[in-house]
C-alpha cells in the first residue's frame, strides 16, 4: 500500500520558501491534507535457469563441464518408494561413457555416479535426487590452439557471441559429457516407466554416414537390449555392424568423422500422453532429442518418406484385435497421432552431424578476428551415434515420464471412462484384468 498527499491549495500555491515548496505546507491547515489510498503492483523480475533444466513434473536440472570437477544432475519431482541405487545408473552410463571401444574417444573415464541426496535405506523419499560424477582424466593443455582459434561448425564461436566468455578446456558446456547427467536421470525415469506401466524404450545405431540398416531387417516388436548391444556400435544386424564399424575406421585413421542415424522405439507406451496444440508428444520429443548435441533432425512415423504417399497410402486403419483393444494396422504415425500416444509403438529416428573436432587442417578465424589454419589436438569420437544410443533412450524417457505424469495428474484424478479409456497401470490383457 501507499500513501499521497493529495490537495490543490498544497500543488497550486507559489512557493515563498523556494523550490522546494514546503512554505506553502505551513500555510495549511490539517483539514485541508487529504490521503489517497491506492494499491501499488509490485514487480518482480524473474530470471529462470537458462537452458539447463527439462520437465515440469520430473524436473531434470544438469550441472558441469567437460574440465571442470565433475558433472551431474538434481532430479525434481521423482516419485517417492522407487527402489533406487547407483547401480541402476550405472548402466547407461557405462553405456555412455568415453574410451570403450576403438571407434570413440580415447579419453579414459570411468564416469561413476554417486548419489548425494533423495534416497535413504535405497528407496527415494521425494525429495531432489543430486547425483555426481567426478572428471578424472582432463587435459587442458589439448585445447592450446582451440583457446585463440574457433573450431568450424563448434560452438566455440557461438558461446562467444551469446556470453563474451567461454570455457576453453573440452568445450565447457557443449561437450558432450554434459549428457552423463541426462543418462543418470534417464535411467531413473526408464525405471518408472517400466515399473508402472510396462513401457521399454530402446535405442540403436540404424545409420553410419552411407551404411543404412534397412528397416525390415529390425524387427521392433522383438527387439532386446542383448541385440544391440552385440557389438561396438550398437547396431542390431551382425552384417550391417560390421559395415558401420568399418566405414568409422575408414575416417578415424586419417584424423576425419562422420555422421549417423540413431532410431529410437518405445513399447508398451500408455495411451493420451501429450497435449493439443504446443505441448503434442511429437513436439515434446523433438525438443528434447534435439537438444543432444550433434543433432541435426528428426523422425518420427513415416517421417519425411510420408510426404510421397497419398492419405490413401498413408493412413493406419482401424480395427479391434482379440482383447477387444482398438489398434491400427500399419504404424505410419509412429504411435502418435494428434499430438497424443495411441499405444502403438513410438517410432523416433534422430540424425547427427559428423563430429567437428578433427584432426585435419581446416581454415578458420582467431578470437581477434585474424584468419588462420587449425588442426584440432584432443580426443574424440570419429562418429558420435554409438554413444549416443544412450542419450537417445534418455531424452525420450525423460519426455515420456513427465507425460506420463501430467497425464495421471488431469486426467485420473476421477474415474476413467472405462469405455474410452485405459488405465496408466501395466495391464497384461492375458490375464484377464488382473492388476500387475
Amino acid at each position: 500500500m501507499a500513501s499521497s498527499l493529495s490537495s490543490k491549495p498544497f500543488l497550486t500555491s507559489p512557493s515563498t520558501d523556494g523550490a522546494s515548496g514546503f512554505g506553502s505546507l505551513r500555510k495549511l491547515s490539517f483539514p485541508s491534507v487529504r490521503y489517497a489510498i491506492r494499491p501499488t503492483h509490485r514487480r518482480t523480475l524473474e530470471i529462470q535457469a537458462a537452458g539447463s533444466t527439462y520437465g515440469t513434473y520430473f524436473r531434470v536440472t544438469t550441472y558441469g563441464e567437460s574440465h571442470g570437477g565433475g558433472v551431474g544432475c538434481i532430479i525434481d519431482g521423482c516419485p517417492p518408494r522407487l527402489p533406487l541405487t547407483e547401480a541402476d545408473m550405472q548402466i547407461d552410463l557405462d553405456r555412455r561413457r568415453p574410451g570403450q571401444s576403438r571407434i570413440t574417444t580415447p579419453r579414459k573415464e570411468t564416469d561413476t555416479c554417486r548419489i548425494y541426496s533423495g534416497v535413504a535405506e535405497g528407496m527415494t523419499t521425494g525429495s531432489p535426487i543430486m547425483v555426481n560424477v567426478p572428471n578424472t582424466d582432463q587435459r587442458g593443455n589439448d585445447y592450446t590452439e582451440m583457446s585463440k582459434a574457433y573450431r568450424p561448425s563448434h560452438a566455440d564461436a557461438t558461446y562467444d557471441f551469446k556470453y563474451g566468455v567461454r570455457s576453453v578446456q573440452g568445450g565447457g558446456r557443449s561437450s558432450a559429457r554434459e549428457t552423463i547427467g541426462r543418462v543418470a536421470a534417464g535411467a531413473v525415469a526408464k525405471k518408472i516407466l517400466k515399473n508402472f506401466s510396462g513401457t521399454e524404450v530402446l535405442a540403436y545405431v540404424s545409420q553410419v554416414h552411407k551404411v543404412v540398416l534397412p528397416e525390415d531387417l529390425v524387427d521392433h516388436e522383438t527387439l532386446a537390449l542383448n541385440q544391440i548391444e552385440s557389438n561396438i556400435v550398437r547396431c542390431p544386424d551382425p552384417e550391417y555392424a560390421e559395415k558401420m564399424i568399418a566405414a568409422i575406421d575408414a575416417v578415424r585413421v586419417r584424423g576425419d568423422s562422420v555422421g549417423g542415424v540413431v532410431t529410437c522405439i518405445v513399447r508398451n507406451v500408455p495411451r493420451g500422453l501429450g497435449s493439443p496444440v504446443f505441448d503434442k508428444l511429437e513436439a515434446e520429443l523433438a525438443k528434447a532429442a534435439l537438444s543432444l548435441p550433434a543433432t541435426k533432425g528428426f523422425e518420427f512415423g513415416s517421417g519425411f518418406a510420408g510426404t510421397f504417399m497419398t492419405g490413401s497410402e498413408h493412413n493406419d486403419e482401424f480395427f479391434t484385435d482379440a482383447h477387444g483393444r482398438i489398434r491400427t494396422r500399419t504404424n505410419r504415425s509412429g504411435g502418435i497421432q494428434g499430438g497424443i500416444s495411441n499405444g502403438e509403438i513410438i517410432n523416433i529416428r534422430i540424425g547427427f552431424k559428423p563430429t567437428s573436432t578433427i584432426g585435419k587442417k581446416q581454415h578458420t578465424v582467431t578470437r581477434d578476428k585474424q584468419e588462420t589454419e587449425l588442426i584440432a589436438r584432443g580426443r574424440h569420437d570419429p562418429c558420435v551415434v554409438p554413444r549416443a544410443v544412450p542419450m537417445v533412450e534418455a531424452a525420450v524417457a525423460l519426455v515420456l515420464v513427465d507425460q506420463l505424469m501430467a497425464q495421471y495428474a488431469q486426467c485420473e484424478l476421477f474415474p476413467i471412462n472405462p469405455a474410452l479409456q485405459e488405465p496408466l497401470e501395466f495391464r497384461d490383457p492375458e490375464l484377464a484384468g488382473t492388476h500387475i
